[in-house]
């Protein structure tokens, strides 16, 4: 079972070596300087030691975590990872030592002499050092849990404003058909409880190919109401991308509403797409826009592009209505 206080990420480890080498550099290097040994071998006997010691742990904490821990009460936690914590430091100093060895470097006299005493002694500093570490990732973690939470609920909160919106419009149609026509407005029934079964998914992303599908059925659901004169152009081949549930067809909603004249002319409306910016421009024909400022659709669209791509939604052009979609590198995973 997933646990924050046992999970540590692979770019922590990274970052836990470099400073595992760095640290026993700097600091062998001053105690050789300071006995009068050469530097550059104090320099190279604390990288083979901070990389050992690392090493070690790395192997030993990333194994209880994964295989003994979550197996074990709580109560076991603390005095296992005392254990493999001074184990990580007092094998990755005997090893070191001997690598040290190996590669003909000249041991200062503590390590010729105490090994076993100095080796302890590292144990001892690597636990404190890794009890920080733990507390610093514990921290981090739950930290990381609280905004996926709060990111999640926000989008959900977002989401729902969405629905409605569109709900309530078809519904509107579909009360001004029934006194026109009872054929049509049957047929409009049918296809909001198509459209509906289509979007209503937990997910906060779709494929671009199933969000233009849900476009073309609520303009056809809207060609009910406007005797097909409602014209949906795709100008080129639908780019592999996902996009945020509901963000062309809240432009598309937003062009009818605002853009059809209510005469016998059309309202033709395109979308298009910028391989190289990633971006989705959607435009009409229809009547110009007065105002730059964003109702409460479109500014929940620009937060869920934000929060869920790291993009944003901008109003190219008032004379055309043209807004333009910049999709960014969506995932659903906010923390990644």
């Amino acid at each position: 079972m997933y646990n924050i206080a046992l999970h540590i990420k692979s770019k922590d480890w990274l970052y836990i070596l470099l400073i595992g080498i760095f640290f026993g550099m700097f600091l062998s290097a001053l105690g050789y300087m300071l006995l009068a040994y050469p530097w550059i071998d104090g320099a190279f006997f604390g990288v083979l030691l901070g990389f050992s010691i690392s090493l070690f742990s790395l192997a030993f904490i990333s194994y209880i975590n994964k295989n003994i821990l979550p197996k074990l009460g709580e109560i076991y936690w603390l005095p296992l990872s005392i254990l493999f914590s001074f184990l990580s430091g007092f094998l990755g100093t005997l090893v070191g030592a001997s690598l040290a060895r190996l590669f003909g470097l000249k041991l200062i006299p503590a390590f010729e002499n105490q090994i076993g005493v100095v080796a302890f002694l590292i144990g001892v500093l690597t636990y404190i050092v890794g009890a920080l570490l733990y507390r610093f990732v514990k921290m981090r973690n739950q930290k990381d849990v609280i905004d996926h939470a709060y990111v999640q609920s926000r989008l959900r909160s977002l989401e729902t404003q969405l629905n409605p919106h569109f709900l309530f419009n078809a519904l509107n149609s579909i009360a001004e058909l029934i006194h026109q026509d009872a054929e049509k407005a049957e047929m409009a029934v049918l296809k909001v409880s198509s459209f509906l079964r289509n979007t209503m998914n937990e997910k906060a992303l779709l494929d671009l190919s199933d969000e233009i599908k849900n476009v073309q059925d609520y303009v056809e659901l809207e060609n009910i109401r406007f005797s097909g004169k409602i014209k949906l152009h795709i100008l080129h081949r639908v780019p592999r991308w996902s996009v945020p549930k509901f963000s062309i067809q809240l432009i598309v909603e937003n062009a009818i509403k605002h853009g059809f004249m209510g005469d016998k002319r059309a309202l033709n409306i395109f979308i298009e797409f910028d391989i190289n910016e990633k971006r989705i421009s959607v435009r009409n024909d229809g009547k110009e826009m007065k105002s730059r400022r964003f109702g409460v659709g479109l500014n929940n669209l620009n937060q869920r592009l934000e929060l869920l791509c790291g993009g944003h939604v901008e109003m190219k052009n008032m004379d055309e209505s043209c807004f333009s979609i910049y999709v960014g590198e969506c995932c659903e995973n906010i923390n990644r």
